[in-house]
């Protein structure tokens, strides 16, 4: 079955993609939303116009389309995305894990536009969930941090064994979701088993705001695997 999977760079959609890939499903589509609303309750905006040197890296058709970014209305916005290629697909692919807000929502679109809605990584557990990423070949950069223990130097980041031993530790100590599904941190994925080439950031711009920050990515350059 042709699909279309929702895409934001990150570690989650990354992998719903390479998950859905090995399960026999076809991309033909990556769809990518630009919210002007930095606080968007459904989209993610850190980066999130670097998202087409993955697309690139993955020779996989990105179709990019703008959203005010307001709750609830933006909604509207990914339907008519979603509708502009439904002929084209029987399904959409999203890396939701645990949210029910979005989970919900996306699914009620699907059933309007008469779509089956696949979340490859639902209810997984997301202490095995890193570990499965870090164990596929995924190299996974942290781009923002916004929860108790996180400081500055977790920005640029890879998520390797170290790092998710740090993040488990945080987690038992502040509570935090440790693969980021509450917003805790966020993340763009530089390499991966779909890319055919791997991306390399050149420069980059940190933000810090005392308790909280991002890594923008400025520039990067594609580099051969």
């Amino acid at each position: 079955m042709n699909v279309a999977v929702l895409f934001a760079g990150g570690k989650d959609s990354t992998y719903a993609a390479h998950e859905a890939v090995s399960s026999g499903l076809k991309i033909k589509y990556l769809l990518t939303i630009i919210s002007k609303n930095p606080h968007s309750w459904m989209f993610h905006t850190i980066n999130i116009k670097t998202t087409r040197y993955q697309a690139d890296a993955m020779g996989f058709e990105q179709y990019v389309r703008t959203s005010s970014g307001e709750k609830e209305r933006e909604l509207e916005d990914l339907k008519q995305t979603i509708a502009a290629v439904r002929t084209n697909i029987g399904g959409i692919v999203s890396g939701g894990i645990a949210s029910s807000y979005q989970k919900s929502r996306i699914d009620g679109i699907c059933k309007d536009l008469g779509l089956e809605s696949i979340t490859p990584l639902w209810g997984r557990d997301p202490h095995e969930l890193l570990h499965d990423m870090r164990m596929a070949g995924f190299k996974i950069m942290i781009t923002r941090v916004a929860a108790q223990g996180f400081n500055q130097s977790w920005l640029g980041r890879e998520i390797d064994e170290s790092a998710i031993d740090d993040l488990n530790r945080i987690s038992r100590k502040y509570g935090i979701n440790p693969i980021g599904e509450g917003g805790e941190y966020e993340s763009f994925v530089l390499d991966a088993p779909l890319f055919k080439k791997s991306i390399v950031p050149i420069e980059v711009e940190t933000v810090w705001k005392g308790t909280n920050g991002d890594l923008l990515i400025k520039r990067v350059k594609m580099a051969k695997k």
